[in-house]
This record gives structure tokens, sequence and C-alpha cells, in this order.
């Protein structure tokens, strides 16, 4: 019962065979059960998880668990397998991709020989488990007698872990130190029991502990659900077949992936991407540069060419960029299989010390990863785009632009907004088969977006408008999302941090001849500004609604303070914390999302809908499209008309080759 299970055969490749391929008696051999057994075991790993976190969120008292359902739970395999992750939670990517590796480091420094019943394991350094350290990641140990079978294991956002800054967001904390609590793996339950030192130590370093700890409480009881659910299965099926299809599933990941793989020609191809600055100052620029490279059915990808790691927290780790180098891959070539560990088999990573995407402590902390590594992410969209031809993605709004606030309320209550009143949710970018999508989070993070009122009833703000912005959205056969714009008043006295770090060139990138997504930017209106003393009126969009204001980031007009893509740049950190009296209003405009294809080719009845929808102005349709429209978008949405004549008339023009 306990010899060492066959390792799995090579799915594809030299004299190996695909997994479908195997007769009945070599599934069985390799794998310890039959395959209808390996598949239901498989669906009943995921429900295993959905079910915890479907627990997790309708028990979570924390907004930043609730609303944006940030956090992830997985399964992992016992270390007599190398910890192999079968079965993952449909939640955030950005903490998914990092939990293989995060779920070993931490069980291997602590020791699996030390790991008994009813222990949970928690760790939440991000040179060991990735992302950073508001997330913290819970790992219990599942045995099936005096085995070790497998362990479950949770990351979640956690409101406040400590540090100078209330929250934990800001793009200015410069090491480690300022950057918050850090906790090498250690047990706080132990035999179902919680560990009094271990909570101690928690609670006496963050401000928030009234809500972190029925949260913990709820993780706890969401991780025994999950064992008794991997024992029951044990149970029934057996531990050989239980271990099998862990592998299978694994297995069944690596090959989905390295079919992906043979999709892309063999060769070399090279991007680049970046962000702004960091929060030290305004006068350097970071770049991540990828290479990559394909031959047969393995693929490389060098990293060497990238920045020194940024003098503020504007960081990732190793085991973040490795998640953005495999979520490139999967959402470019292989959208519909599972996540699984098994899916970076046949993918190297080339990545020094000491990057952006690999920094190193003390200084240079790591917090807000995600920023650096959307745009490794974007520059492997470009490489890859630039073998796949028409199946390439348009870029995202490139960054979410976090809003983290704080104040108290006049009982003297601390409250805390975070990453709800910013520039969180954004479009996507356009690709073969459909325009982008104008409101969602950033491709690497997937989270949901919490609704007005849980916002409005958290903290003293009021949410004046979500909409979206004409003509922002980059042009093509299928257009990009548009630009979001969101208005907020503060009604109590606030400081803020903001951390809008991609807008001095468009990150909405177009693809395969689209166009590229407008600029995003991000202002203040102090309470006295006239736009504001308008009852019932919103901020206009005008150019002459931001005389008064008071630019956070973007490229403006250094004389009306507007939207200017050639203009001025104004950085974000120049204030690291902004202070604002009751009554103030923060305006935050996302970038637009990249256009797929030739803007000529869009039907002009789609133009016509989307002049209708308000997507596109009327003089846009005509310069951008070449698709005439008549009547009042305004008042008549309805009444709108396509001039067939004029239409075919100016596309003619349009695409009429230069003279001599």
């Amino acid at each position: 019962m306990n010899e060492p299970l066959k390792s799995a055969p090579t799915p594809r490749g030299g004299s190996g065979h695909r997994l479908r391929d195997l007769d009945e008696q070599a599934f069985r051999d390799t794998y310890h059960c039959d395959r209808f057994t390996a598949t239901v075991l498989g669906n009943r790993l995921r429900y295993a998880v959905q079910h915890m976190s479907t627990g997790l969120m309708f028990n979570a008292f924390s907004p930043i668990i609730r609303d944006w359902y940030d956090f992830a739970i997985t399964v992992s395999g016992p270390p007599d397998l190398d910890y192999p992750m079968p079965a993952v939670s449909a939640s955030l990517v950005v903490f998914i991709g990092t939990m293989a590796d995060a779920v070993r480091n931490a069980v291997e420094e602590y020791g699996p020989e030390n790991l008994k019943p009813g222990d949970v394991l928690i760790c939440n350094d991000p040179y060991r488990v990735g992302t950073h350290v508001n997330d913290l990641c819970f790992i219990r140990p599942v045995f099936a007698g005096d085995r070790l079978v497998a362990f479950l294991n949770v990351r979640a956002h956690q409101l406040d872990m400590g540090g100078v800054v209330p929250g934990g967001f800001s793009g200015t904390k410069t090491n480690v130190y300022e950057n918050g609590l850090v906790l090498g793996p250690m047990l706080l339950y132990a035999n179902d029991r919680p560990v009094r030192q271990t909570f101690s130590l928690l609670f006496d370093n963050t401000r928030l502990a009234p809500l972190l700890y029925p949260d913990i409480v709820t993780i706890f009881r969401q991780l025994q659900l999950g064992e008794r659910l991997i024992q029951e299965s044990v149970t029934r099926y057996g531990i050989d077949a239980y271990l099998g299809t862990v592998r299978y599933c694994v297995d069944t990941g690596a090959e989905a992936m390295r079919d992906a793989l043979n999709k892309l020609p063999d060769g070399v191809y090279e991007a680049e991407d970046g962000i702004d600055c960091d929060g030290a100052g305004d006068d350097e620029q970071y770049v991540v540069r990828a290479k990559v490279t394909k031959r047969g059915e393995h693929v490389e990808v060098d990293l060497s060419g990238t920045s020194r790691q940024a003098r503020t927290c504007i960081n990732a780790g190793p085991l973040d960029a490795k998640t953005a180098v495999l979520v490139a891959f999967k959402l470019t070539l292989d959208p519909l299989s599972p996540f699984t560990s098994g899916a970076f088999r046949d993918i190297d990573m080339v990545l020094p010390p000491g990057t952006i995407v690999s920094a190193m402590p003390p200084n240079g902390a790591i917090m807000l990863y995600w920023e650096v590594t959307m745009p490794l992410m974007m520059a492997l969209f470009r490489a890859i785009g630039k073998a796949i031809g028409p199946d390439a993605i348009g870029g995202d709004y490139g960054s979410i632009s976090g809003h983290n606030a704080h104040g108290v309320w006049p009982d003297g209550r601390p409250w805390t907004n975070i990453a709800v009143c910013g520039g969180e949710h954004g479009p996507w970018g356009a690709s073969r088969e459909a325009d982008g999508d104008s409101y969602n989070v950033a491709y690497m993070i997937n989270n949901m977006d919490p609704p007005t009122e849980a916002i409005e009833q958290d903290s003293p703000v009021v949410v004046l408008r979500k909409e979206y912005v004409p003509d922002s959205a980059g042009i093509g056969y299928n257009r990009g999302g548009a630009s979001v714009v969101k208005d907020t008043m503060w009604l109590a006295a606030a400081e803020h941090y903001s951390m809008p770090l991609k807008l001095k060139r468009p990150s909405g990138t177009g693809a395969y001849g689209g166009g590229d997504g407008s600029l995003g930017a991000a202002w203040f209106f102090e309470p006295a500004a006239r736009v504001l003393q308008s009852p019932g009126h919103l901020v206009p969009f005008d150019a002459s609604a931001y005389a008064e204001s008071t630019p956070i980031a973007g490229m403006l007009d250094p004389q009306t303070l507007a939207p200017k893509a050639d203009g001025e740049y104004f950085y974000f950190a120049r204030v690291p914390i902004w202070r604002t009296a009751p009554g103030a209003m923060s305006r935050y405009l996302t970038s637009g999302g990249g256009g797929w294809g030739e803007a000529t080719a869009r039907e002009p009845a789609r133009v016509l809908a989307d002049v209708r929808n308000g997507y596109i102005s009327l003089e846009h349709a005509r310069t951008a499209y070449g698709v005439a429209i008549t009547g009042d978008p305004a008042r008549d949405p309805e009444g709108l008309r396509l001039d067939e004549a004029a239409t075919q008339q100016l596309r003619n023009s349009m695409t009429r080759p230069a003279a001599g």
C-alpha cells in the first residue's frame, strides 16, 4: 500500500504517449486507479476548494475578503510527491500561481516531520512565499491514518499587518522594516487549538485585530471542512487512487500546456514594458525585458535585461515573476484547461537576483508586486503576439492605481478605505473573438468589484460616479474596453496614499493592427473648488473642469491640468501623503484598453451601436472608423442613422494609397 507510485509517462514527445492514448491497464499501472475514478476524484478536489471559497467569502468580516474576493485556496500533494498542486479556486491568479512553491518552501523550512494532525502553519514573508506581507498563508496538513497525504492552503489578504502605513498600501516605503510584520513558518493552531504566542505576535502588530480575528477563525473552519472532504475521498477510494489522481491532474495540466506551446513556431521573440518611476523620485523609469526562446516542446523566458530593483516597495519577487510568466502563456495559448502546477513543467525562466521582479531584502521592499508583474505579463503578450499573429490580445489598463485612505470616525474609531476608490477596475484589451470588456480588474488579478453600498457603509465616502469615457478605447475591428472614471467625495478628513504607476505611455497597447487606448490620470479637488459647489451636478470632463484641481499623477496639460498625452508628467509621490479636508473629491481615470485588428474593417452597424451606447462620439466614428452617422446621440440615441454613402466615401479616402 505504501510503495512509491510510478512516475507518469511522458505525455508527448520522443517515445512517450499522450495521456488519452494510455490503455486502461497502462493508466491503472501509472495512476493506481481507472480513468473514471481519476476524473471523479479530480472533480472532488476542485469541488473542495470551491466549497471552501464559498464558505470563506460569505462568512468574512474584512471587506477586502468579503467584497474583493482577495484570497485563494489550493490543494497540494505530500512531500514525497514534491508538493504537486492539482486544484485551485476560481480566485486571485497572483495568489494561485505562487502557492505550489509557497507551500513547499514553508513546509520544508518548518519540517514536514514536525507537523501533526490539527496543525495550521502560517507564513507571509514575500521572499519565502511570494506576494506581500498582508497576504497571510494558512497551510493545514491532511493525514490519512499516520500518513501525510495532502495540504490544504489558504492565502488571504489581511487588512493590516503593521508597518508605517495603515493598511500597508503605499509606493513610498523603502525597506522591509517599514513594510510590516514578517512571519516565517510557524504554527497558528496545534491539535486544533490556537497557539496563543502566535496570535499575540500577530495582534500586537496589527491595527485591525477585531476584523482579522473572525476572518482567521473562518479560515480555520474552512480548512477543517476541506480536510474532511479529502479524508472522505481517501476513505472511499483509497490512498493510492487519491495520490494517483493528484499526479494525473498535474500531468493533464502539463500536457495541455505542452500542446499549447506547440502552437508557437520555434524562434526567439523579445519585447519590453515597464512602469513610470518608483516612490523615491521620477528620475528613473523601470523596464521589464523578456526574451522568449522556443525550441521544440520547451520554452525559455529570459528576464536578464530587466531594470535593477526599485528604491521603494514597488518590487516583486521571483515567485511573482514566475506567476506572471505562466499567466501570460495561459491567457494567450491555453486559457481553458485547469490551472495546476504542471502547467510550468516545460517552461524555464532565467531571472538574475536584484531586479524589479526578483528583489532582494532589506531595501527596496516587496509590496506593490502586481504593478511590475503586470508589465512583465504585457511584455510577454507582445512577444508571444509576434508569433501567434491574429491570436494576439490587446493590453489592459495597466496599473490598478490603488488608493489607500484612513481617518477616524467622530467617536474616535479608526476607519480605513483600501483599494476601492482609486482606479482599481478598468478595461481589458480586445482579441479576435470580441471587444475588450470595459469594467474588470487587471489580467493579473481577477477579483470582484465591491458594491458601492458596501464601500459607502465601511468608510465616510460617497461614490459620485463610475462610468465609461467616450473615445478612450483603442480602435480596431474589435475595440478595446473604454476608460473608467471614478469620482469619490470624502466626507471626513483623511490621509491618502495614491499609487498610479503606468501613465506615461499607453498600457492598453493594440494587437494585430489595433490602436492603443488612451492614458489615465488622477486628481484631487479641494472642498472650495467651484466645480464642487453646484448642488446635484457632477464635475464635467471638459478641460475647464480641472483648473482648480490638484493633480496626483498623469500626463497633463501644464496650463489646464486636463489630460494630454504629450503634456507634462505629474509624479505621484511628490506628495507622499495627501491630506484632505471634509468635502474633498478624488477623480481617477484609468487608461483605455487596446484594440484588435484594423479599425476600418469594423462593421458600420457596430460603430453605430458604439455611438448609441456612448463608447464613441460622432466625430470619433468619422475620423477613426470612417463611419458617417447622423442624429443626436445625447437626446435621441435611438434616432441615430447610418449614412452608408458617406461612410463608403470616408473609408475609400482612408484606405487610398498615397500618391507617387
